[in-house]
């Protein structure tokens, strides 16, 4: 569960990414099939979570609040890694 939870974090920062890429923004259809390409890589990912995951994430990833989840997600892998 771990690497899917890393994989999820790097594309919640890749979406971020594209939201904030100024360039992309002037192909607005380019622009609309990048976000539409790595929302749906974070749905994949959320759908391959197990059920039994922190109760915030869950709800972060349901309403969409993709920044809180990217927030927690950070602060969990964060203390994961410190625990090795």
């Amino acid at each position: 569960m771990e690497n899917t939870l890393v994989d999820l974090a790097q594309a919640l920062r890749e979406r971020l990414g594209v939201i904030r890429d100024e360039q992309s923004r002037r192909d607005e259809a380019k622009h609309i099939a990048r976000l539409r390409a790595v929302s749906e890589k974070i749905d994949r990912l959320h759908a391959a979570l197990p059920q039994l995951i922190d109760p915030r994430l869950a709800h972060y990833l349901q309403r969409k609040s993709y920044d809180k989840a990217l927030e927690l997600l950070e602060r969990q892998i964060t203390v994961n890694t410190a625990r090795r």
